[in-house]
């Protein structure tokens, strides 16, 4: 994996991370593939929104339907047919969301399986091994996601357990005679709302080394304020060659302000889950489709977009089929959303490279409430 940066506006950066199957021009956001499925889209569906990348989910695919079947039936891409580029987390943060299924040790965490209550057992040589089997372009080091609120001695012990857990995927990566030689490994920084824990844990990663490197526990409950303090804080830290990744955090606003610290990378649920519920995201602002006023609203959805969507179907057709729970819906709705929150992303690596991002961060951020 190779990453340049092609122009910068004051901290925003624009760039592009290279791998063996394709570019992504970054700042990038990476729909969820949860279950090797963008859900309601199809491969094809996905290449012509524009989307250069994918996240897969190790902790589900594990679980379902293993990743040695996976592994048996081609790799994951070959499994989805999906050829671009995919990330795969470890499986930290899902664990993490576990709390009351799981138990933290040295070694890893033992959990209970939330589909049928078996135990498993998942540690950093674990994530490794099945990352390596689903053959994902760039894997995640595995980590303990800092919880909100969690006192400052116990964000110091999940720092430290992170980054022994993380010198260990180091090493197993790099004992692995995998045919997948060319799969990149981000390491991930945790320390909680903590700026010296986060400067540490930073600080510990870079000793080991990573090919990229990835902000993780936030958006886990923390005030905004206190978010964006960290963003800003740690973002200038991060290494200057190498991509930088804000796990999980999808409100198109905290993004904008991520991207103008300096963060390359974003993945979340929000486009999609949004989209199954009704909210859609439009230039004027969010819509609920469901609304009584959009019934025999012969308008697109948005007139400024050009998603198949919007160049075929009103919105009260879109609240019909919303509010009879059509399939339909879900498909239409989603792909309206993905489309812009992937447009929305081309359109900040526009602004960077003609250095107005201020600009234009002022004009969206009214909007995007």
């Amino acid at each position: 994996m190779k990453f340049e940066l092609s122009a910068k506006d004051n901290s925003a950066r624009s760039g592009i991370i290279t791998t063996n199957r394709g570019e992504i021009n970054t700042p990038a956001f990476m729909p969820v593939g949860t279950q090797a499925t963008v859900k309601a889209m199809s491969p094809d569906e996905m290449k012509e929104i524009g989307a250069e990348i994918i996240l897969c989910n190790t902790y589900h695919l594990y679980l379902r339907p293993g990743h040695e079947i996976i592994k048996n039936l081609g790799g994951l891409h070959k499994f989805m047919n999906w050829e671009r580029p995919i990330l795969t987390d470890s499986g930290g943060f899902q664990v993490f969301s576990l709390s009351a299924l799981r138990t933290i040790g040295a070694d890893g965490v033992q959990f209970r399986s939330h589909l049928d209550g078996s135990m498993h057992f998942i540690g950093p040589e674990k994530a490794m091994e099945i990352q390596s089997a689903l053959g994902s372009d760039i894997c995640m080091a595995f980590d303990e996601c800092t919880p909100y609120p969690a006192s400052y001695e116990y964000a110091v012990k999940s720092l430290e357990l992170t980054t022994k857990w993380a010198r260990r995927c180091k090493e197993a990566v790099s004992c692995q005679l995998s045919a997948n030689s060319s799969q990149a490994l981000f390491g991930i920084i945790q320390g909680g709302v903590y700026k010296d824990l986060r400067k540490r844990s930073l600080e510990e990663l870079g000793e080991i080394g990573f090919d990229g490197y990835a902000a993780g526990g936030l958006s886990v409950g923390e005030p905004k304020e206190e978010m964006y303090e960290i963003i800003n804080f740690i973002a200038p830290l991060m290494p200057d060659d190498k991509p930088r990744y804000l796990m999980g955090v999808g409100d198109p606003n905290d993004m904008l302000a991520a991207v103008e610290a300096g963060f390359d990378m974003f993945d979340c649920v929000m486009p999609t889950r949004n989209a199954r519920n009704g909210t859609l995201f439009t230039s004027a602002g969010r819509i609920s489709i469901k609304r009584t006023e959009y019934k025999a609203d012969n308008s697109p959805l948005d007139e400024n977009c050009g998603c198949y969507t919007c160049r075929n179907f009103s919105r009260a057709y879109l609240r019909h089929l919303f509010m009879s729970k059509e399939i339909l819906s879900m498909r239409l709705n989603t792909l309206h959303n993905l489309y812009f929150y992937l447009d929305f992303f081309k359109k900040m690596r526009d602004a960077i490279k003609r250095k107005n991002l201020g600009d234009f961060k002022k004009k969206w951020e009214l909007l995007l409430r």
